[in-house]
């Protein structure tokens, strides 16, 4: 088929490589503008962007699609086949959604309609979801309202990071929009019940509450991880959590206190969590073994409870 792809972050890059691979014939693939990076804020292009130029398929960084009229022409005239959409990050206007023969699919991060929006990855783990998956869905003008096409799904552990369910679903993905576009399967409403919505993150949500039960706890671990990540205040100083385990000890003591010499952590409903990684501001992420070699945090020390 004759595609365009539409995409940006890491999540993307799959999907590309494979149709790609399948040999469709990607005649342009859009992604967000090169942004400021590291520490020297120098331009960076998106992974979507490198995979492109490394595949000589050409780029288009708009940074609105809205209004941008001369753009929507453009895309028309490449009298396209089909585009594919993955984490893209512009709002599509109806002009380009309705420009392909067989319209705009998106690769969605999750079992719809559940999650919809932004952040779908973290918000099946932060939900204590047993099951996750892909959606290839027919993109209308809802936020991620349009028909789904096909769907594949993945089994949630006690030890599912963001991390590692993002990768699985970005392989997942790939596959799927491969076989959606071999097939082009009749499309399927969406059920009414059981939406649900994703927000964007914040670096508030990486917060750590220990009034809160260490399940719950523990899932924002996983789910918080990489980006914005997990913290807690001691004495004033920010430190990053990169790892809990859950702990079947009791206790008594107030939220947020360290109740034994290696950082098991009391949490709300008298449960307990033990940091088994974490990271001082200027070090590395460090094991709890030798974060306490080189700062001792005593029994009955108190991590700074936020302010309600």
């Amino acid at each position: 088929m004759r595609l365009a792809f539409m995409g940006t972050p890491d999540f993307a890059v799959p999907a590309l490589q494979a149709l790609h691979a399948a040999g469709h014939e990607i005649v342009v693939v859009y992604t967000q503008p090169p942004r400021p990076a590291g520490r020297g804020k120098k331009e960076r292009p998106s992974p979507v962007h490198v995979a492109a130029q490394e595949l000589g398929i050409a780029v288009r960084t708009p940074l609105s699609l809205r209004r941008d009229t001369a753009e929507h022409d453009h895309f028309t005239a490449l009298r396209l086949d089909a585009a594919v959409v993955a984490a893209y990050g512009l709002i599509l206007p109806v002009a380009m959604l309705d420009s392909p023969a067989h319209g705009c699919l998106n690769i969605h991060a999750s079992l719809l309609p559940r999650w919809r929006g932004a952040a779908p990855i973290q918000a099946a783990i932060l939900a204590g979801d047993r099951e996750s998956g892909v959606t290839i869905m027919q993109m209308d003008a809802g936020l991620d309202t349009g028909a789904m096409l096909c769907e594949g799904r993945v089994a949630l552990t006690p030890r599912t990071t963001a991390t590692s369910l993002h990768d699985d679903l970005a392989a997942m993905g790939a596959r799927l929009v491969v076989e959606t576009l071999r097939t082009i399967p009749p499309p399927r409403p969406q059920p009414e019940e059981g939406v649900t919505y994703a927000a964007r993150l914040t670096r508030e949500d990486g917060r750590l509450r220990w009034d809160r039960p260490a399940d719950m706890l523990d899932r924002q671990v996983r789910a918080m991880t990489p980006w914005p990540g997990t913290f807690t205040l001691l004495a004033g100083e920010t430190i990053k959590i990169g790892a809990v385990t859950m702990d079947p000890t009791p206790t008594t003591a107030a939220p947020g206190t360290i109740v034994d010499d290696r950082l098991l952590v009391a949490c709300g409903n008298g449960t307990t969590l033990r940091i088994t990684r974490l990271q001082r501001p200027g070090r590395g992420m460090m094991e709890a073994d030798a974060f306490l070699r080189g700062q001792a945090v005593p029994t009955g020390t108190r991590f700074d409870l936020p302010q309600p």
